[in-house]
């Protein structure tokens, strides 16, 4: 008996023009209104907004819906929005396909607009095609431990471990160094606040060790991590006195391990002469000063401050730091307004490229000007030069200021100070235990800047702080907050539901030779013996659906559910399918 014909709904996002001034989002939907088994297809301005939402419901409701298409931007958008549409409308929400025309197609064509409309066309019949051969899934359901890891103790990883033990949680507290409190315990005054860092982590670490749900462990570090969300077995090697290796089982991973600060090469900018610091530097030396302003005994009356320092490079200079690094502008400026309150405030000029002193931190900036900071802006392809008169002791800064017609200045200085930025802290050992991210930039990688900050492709494993990117310990406070609220929202519940779209083993067709098992990045697949032969098995709780372990199999014992081979033969034959004009 052959199976009822599905009835998809397809759905067609114009995205505000970000696609449909590209693509002729109408001649889409005309090209595939009659594929085989579609029942309504339609264009919308926005399918991600509550009115599409609720219309999309609606056709599901009385046309009786089995599947659904939405063709708009990338599926790390929303892809849970949709699911969700389709569980609200009752439909299987595994029955659902995203296709992406706007990142893959209009956003890429938008020199060929017949083109990109002839693409996009392609693209959704592959959608169609496969949402046609969709099952009904169900999410995989697991117990959770109540207990979470908290890795790394600054700023952020001590408001996490409070934050978790304070919902009723069990908490670990891993920390690399001897003592807790990271950066900010060394700091004195901080902004906006006007806080000392150091009394800041006092009073916070004060609190988390007196907590009796919050075990914290010094001069430690994860080394493995077995199991799968939330059960996760990990190993945490404590060193001193009595080294050991202590087992632990949580539900949740909460990484918060920091940044490390540029180091800038001997010479780059003069750094190596005496008087050229950076600027965690420079704060040390004020947050310790009381009177005139000194530096090895030295009355210090000219400050210059050069931005940039480690952060906006050239891809050319081989050190991968091109992006900003936000906040040191605002510490510079800070540092700067600190400097002119102390006795015989030293003059103070700053050679910058752009000033980003972003949101309210713009009030520093103006402080600083009103303060007689002076700034000169050079050009990006003309960076300072700083060296030394052997016969003054004096350090000269070169520059062209572009606000003043290009002309060269060159300020005689006591003290130059270097803004450096952040850059990722080395945590190899860790990334790999974890198999955590890494984007571009080498911080850790959220799925998705906005809609899943502190989530990462492991399910169960959130990061915070400033792993993830240069930011303000406010900003890293924040973030440590969401991964509290993730991760709690899981261990809270008890249960916790993973996606189905994880692969399987047909043991009919399966003569183990082990290239699935080392391909996986995930320790998902396995050997157990059955029926007599060995056979690859694989935890569906641990498989992350990558499908890597797919082509690898000779024999092709392996499918991916939701994309399987013949599902994705379809979109194969629905791509090469011509488009008539």
């Amino acid at each position: 008996m052959s199976a009822a014909p599905r009835k998809i709904g397809v759905y067609v996002c114009q995205c505000g023009g970000n696609i449909s001034d590209y693509v002729d989002v109408n001649a889409v939907v005309a090209a595939v209104e009659h594929e085989p088994g579609v029942t309504v297809a339609k264009t919308a301005m926005f399918t991600c907004s509550d009115a599409t939402q609720q219309e999309i419901v609606q056709d599901a409701r009385e046309l009786g819906l089995d599947g659904l298409v939405v063709a708009s931007c990338s599926p790390k958008l929303h892809t849970y929005t949709f699911r969700d549409v389709a569980r609200r409308a009752g439909m299987n929400p595994f029955q659902y396909t995203q296709v992406n025309i706007r990142e893959q197609c209009s956003w890429t064509h938008t020199d060929d607009h017949a083109g990109a409309t002839a693409k996009a066309v392609r693209l959704v019949r592959a959608g169609i095609n496969r949402t046609r051969l969709t099952e009904p899934l169900e999410p995989i359901v697991v117990e959770t431990t109540p207990k979470s890891l908290v890795v790394g103790g600054g700023i952020a990883g001590l408001r996490a471990a409070l934050g978790l033990a304070e919902v009723g949680l069990a908490v670990f507290l891993v920390e690399k160094e001897a003592r807790l409190g990271g950066w900010v315990a060394g700091f004195g005054d901080m902004f906006p606040h006007g806080r000392s860092g150091a009394e800041l982590i006092a009073a916070l670490e004060a609190k988390v060790r007196a907590h009796p749900a919050i075990t914290v462990f010094t001069n430690a570090e994860l080394t493995a991590k077995s199991g799968s969300f939330g059960n996760y077995r990990v190993t945490v090697a404590v060193r001193g006195e009595r080294s050991e290796t202590i087992q632990l089982v949580v539900g949740s991973i909460v990484v918060a391990t920091g940044f490390d600060t540029y180091q800038p090469a001997e010479g780059e900018f003069g750094y190596g002469l005496d008087g050229v610091v950076t600027l965690p530097e420079f704060k040390r030396l004020l947050d310790g000063t009381t009177g005139p302003l000194q530096y090895h005994g030295r009355p210090v009356e000219t400050v210059a401050y050069i931005y940039c320092v480690g952060s906006r490079q050239s891809e050319d200079a081989g050190t991968g730091h091109t992006y900003c690094s936000r906040y040191c502008c605002t510490a510079a400026v800070h540092a700067a307004v600190k400097a002119a309150v102390i006795p015989a405030k030293p003059h103070q000029v700053h050679f910058y490229r752009d000033m980003r002193t972003y949101g309210k931190y713009e009030l520093l900036y103006a402080e600083a000007l009103a303060t007689g900071s002076v700034f000169v802006k050079y050009p990006d392809e003309e960076p300072p030069a700083v060296s030394r008169d052997d016969a003054t002791g004096r350090l000269t800064v070169t520059a062209r200021d572009r606000l003043c017609g290009g002309d060269e200045v060159a300020l005689q200085a006591d003290l130059v100070v270097l803004v450096t930025g952040m850059v990722p802290r080395a945590n190899d050992d860790l990334t790999k235990a974890l198999k955590l991210p890494v984007g571009t930039s080498g911080f850790y990688n959220e799925i998705h800047p906005k809609l899943r900050p502190v989530e990462t492709v492991v399910d169960g494993a959130y990061i915070c702080g400033a792993c993830q990117g240069p930011r303000t310990s406010a900003e890293s406070v924040a973030s440590s907050l969401a991964a509290v609220t993730q991760s709690a929202a899981v261990l809270k519940r008890g249960t916790a539901a993973l996606d189905p779209l994880v692969a399987a083993v047909d043991p009919a067709a399966c003569a183990w030779c082990g290239a699935c098992e080392t391909t996986c990045p995930y320790d998902a697949i396995s050997r157990v013996a059955a029926d007599g032969k060995e056979i690859a098995t694989i935890a569906r709780t641990a498989c992350k659906g990558c499908g890597g372990c797919v082509p690898v199999c000779p024999s092709g014992a392996i499918d991916l559910q939701g994309y399987r081979d013949v599902q994705v033969r379809a979109m194969i034959d629905g791509m090469l399918e011509a488009v008539t004009p």
